[in-house]
């Protein structure tokens, strides 16, 4: 049973709460454009965001510790950081293609998928320590989904009435 509590806590408590604090910071920030998709009704909304953007910092986050955890005299061990990201990148890209679909003509779900790969992305960042890059990453995507849809909403709009008067003119 000692084993097993000298095994938990190994790392230094300050350290786990750096950890800690990363991997909440990235469920939030990744869960705002979870939030905003969820708020157009999409099929990948809060929850899947905030899962994508956790799993991406904690994945960075272990790639980082894995160098502590081996002996030091180990020439095993090369870790390649941008190998790492590739992976995420990788694994965070086949879920929103997954989500990408063809319905009668038009593409859906496009939006949704990038949005999960921006919340890969942000997890990344933040479970890198880059909390600033994360943040205005984050803030800047849901600008671009809240304010870029109304203008959308709009534009479609005028083009239809337009395509109506048009119509109605022969």
């Amino acid at each position: 049973m000692e084993a097993l509590i000298d095994d938990i806590t190994t790392t230094g408590g300050s350290e786990n709460l750096v950890f800690f604090v990363r991997l909440v910071g990235a469920a939030l920030f990744g869960g705002l454009i979870g939030l905003e998709r969820e708020m157009q009704n999409h099929a990948a909304g809060l929850r899947t965001h905030i899962l994508v953007s956790l799993a991406a910092a904690l994945f960075v986050i272990v790639s980082t510790e894995v160098p502590d955890l081996m002996p030091e005299d180990s020439d095993v061990l090369r870790i390649d950081p941008t190998r790492v990201i590739q992976s995420i990148t990788e694994g965070v890209a086949f879920l929103a293609a997954g989500i990408v679909f063809f319905q009668k003509g038009t593409v859906k779900g496009l939006t949704t998928g990038a949005g999960l790969w921006l919340s890969g992305a942000i997890g990344l960042t933040i479970g890198l320590g880059l909390w600033t890059l994360g943040i205005f990453s984050s803030v800047l995507g849901v600008i671009v989904l809240l304010v870029l849809h109304r203008i959308e909403v709009r534009t479609r709009l005028s083009r239809r009435k337009t395509k109506d008067n048009r119509s109605g003119e022969a």
